[in-house]
């Protein structure tokens, strides 16, 4: 939320862009920093896209955390990566040596993507995630086992 100065560390306004409380430290203890880099490239580099998604999150009916969802999806990229399934991503995508930018590429991906699967899952609430978010991963997987996978952001924007 570019346009709002942040009133001070602690505030509710963490609120509005998906963290569980006034003090978003808490929320970032299972990915730590890297939890906090993926957010905030998603949000610097792929503005409108990320505005885009934060916007669905906050959707009467289909609405979720999405802070909260971010740091999740950010152990899923960072499962996939130290597990081998992600390697399909990096070869087919560096042209050189792969960079941690390369990984924010793919977290970035993974969250846009996320926020579409998650609406045509039309879930009734957020106790859906954990299953919905286990289909994604399942369908993640499956994309990576074909040797000429790549993944970029579709940055067209559908109204809900």
């Amino acid at each position: 939320m570019p346009n709002q100065q942040l009133e001070s560390r602690v505030t509710k306004q963490w609120q509005d862009i998906g963290f569980q409380g006034d003090d978003p430290k808490t929320d970032f203890r299972g990915m730590g920093l890297l939890g906090l880099e993926n957010l905030l490239f998603f949000a610097t580099e792929y503005r409108s896209p990320a505005q885009h998604v934060l916007s669905h999150s906050r959707h009467p009916i289909y609405g979720y955390c999405f802070a909260i969802v971010g740091i999740n999806l950010t152990s899923m990229a960072w499962l996939l990566l130290r597990d081998g399934t992600a390697k399909t991503y990096i070869y087919n995508t560096s042209k050189s040596l792969p960079s941690i930018r390369l990984f924010h590429q793919f977290y970035s991906y993974l969250f846009y993507e996320f926020d579409r699967f998650w609406l045509e899952c039309k879930p009734r609430d957020i106790m859906e995630f954990s299953t919905i978010k286990d289909r994604f991963e399942n369908n993640i997987r499956v994309s990576l086992q074909d040797s000429s996978t790549t993944f970029r952001i579709g940055v067209s924007v559908d109204e809900i």
